[in-house]
């Protein structure tokens, strides 16, 4: 305490506590906003809290508009709160500027009602990805939407291999022959079941039980029995849920080695975005030697994950990737199928072989 003219006054008077609180929250505020659009500065993307914002860029850029508009109502109301609103505002304006920003960048795919173009001749394979949650579309979807597409290799996370057997029938006799290559840990829960087609056109296809698998939820890594064709991997890490983080950081860095041969197509529901792989080059995001054909299509920003949220909010963890040899010529993700029972949007790719 210090005595002026008789009297014991605090040394911090409230009006400066008041100002310091307030400087802590701006600086609170403005770190939490940081690790939210940038979480890869400072390595904290496969943290809790942050993997789970990061993945939902635009929800989080959308909770952030409305909170600017709560804080600007005050702001602009009381002359006590202005400075301190004044800033709050900023930050917030900042974020969700930042925010739309990367959303851009990686791209919100074609234009509504467009599709990409998917002649063959400009990719010659064709990837279908979708996690079925557990067979819920059933099997004459699946199969109506691969036949339309005329897809080579389908990854179906949570698919049991009666379902996938049953859609390569109906491809069969659509003139699309299927070979089928399921791995399941179990026979009852149908999440713990990921089931790969792939087109006989690509030869015979074996299970590399050698190359081992995802650890709560299976993943089917495949290679060409003579040889000859890129290693297929139908991905299926567990989600990044309390008291799995540890599991899933792992099954990301198992599927990073994989990616690390010279020819590898994956797909299927990875559980993460690009950010989680670390900060993206300006044309592709890799997790190990597989680059993110969504990014390098402009199709990034499309949410897949959950159905009922707009495409534009939602979450990109559905992916198809390639190693270098490989070009992504179109990627689309599916949007008229959220009704069919998943919680997941079905994606597709085209690639083309490099040399």
């Amino acid at each position: 305490m210090l005595t002026v003219e008789g009297h014991r006054q605090p040394i911090v008077s409230s009006a400066m506590f008041r100002r310091l609180a307030a400087a802590a929250l701006i600086v609170a505020v403005a770190a939490a906003l940081l690790v939210a659009v940038w979480p890869q500065l400072l390595g904290l993307q496969t943290t809790i809290v942050v993997a789970q914002v990061v993945s939902l860029r635009g929800l989080v850029a959308l909770a952030a508009a409305g909170l600017l508009l709560l804080v600007a109502v005050p702001t602009l109301a009381s002359r006590r709160f202005r400075r301190l609103g004044a800033a709050l505002c900023v930050l917030l304006l900042v974020f969700v500027g930042a925010s739309a920003a990367v959303l851009a960048t990686r791209g919100f795919g074609p234009a509504r009602g467009e599709q990409p173009d998917s002649d063959k001749a400009a990719g010659p394979l064709t990837v279908l990805a979708w996690n079925t949650l557990g067979d819920a579309p059933g099997s004459a979807i699946i199969a109506e939407l691969a036949i339309d597409e005329g897809a080579d290799v389908l990854s179906l996370p949570e698919t049991s291999e009666e379902t996938a057997r049953e859609v390569a029938a109906a491809m069969t006799d659509a003139g699309l022959p299927m070979s089928v290559l399921t791995v399941a840990f179990n026979r009852i829960a149908t999440a713990k079941s990921t089931s790969l087609l792939v087109s006989d056109a690509l030869g015979d296809y074996s299970i590399d039980e050698g190359r081992g698998t995802t650890s709560v939820v299976p993943s089917v890594v495949a290679t060409p029995d003579d040889g000859s064709g890129p290693l297929l991997v139908a991905a299926h890490p567990v989600a990044p849920i309390p008291g799995y983080l540890d599991e899933w950081r792992r099954d990301l860095e198992w599927l990073a080695g994989v990616c690390d041969d010279p020819d590898v197509v994956m797909a299927g529901d990875l559980n993460s975005t690009i950010d989680h792989y670390g900060p993206p080059s300006r044309s592709a995001a890799t997790l190990g030697g597989c680059a993110d054909a969504a990014l390098a299509s402009g199709s990034a920003a499309v949410g897949t994950w959950p159905t009922w949220l707009p495409a534009v909010l939602g979450a990109p963890i559905d992916h198809v990737m390639a190693t270098p040899n490989w070009r992504a010529t179109s990627f689309r993700v599916v949007q008229d199928l959220d009704s069919a029972g998943s919680d997941h949007r079905p994606v597709i790719a085209t690639l083309e072989p490099l040399g």
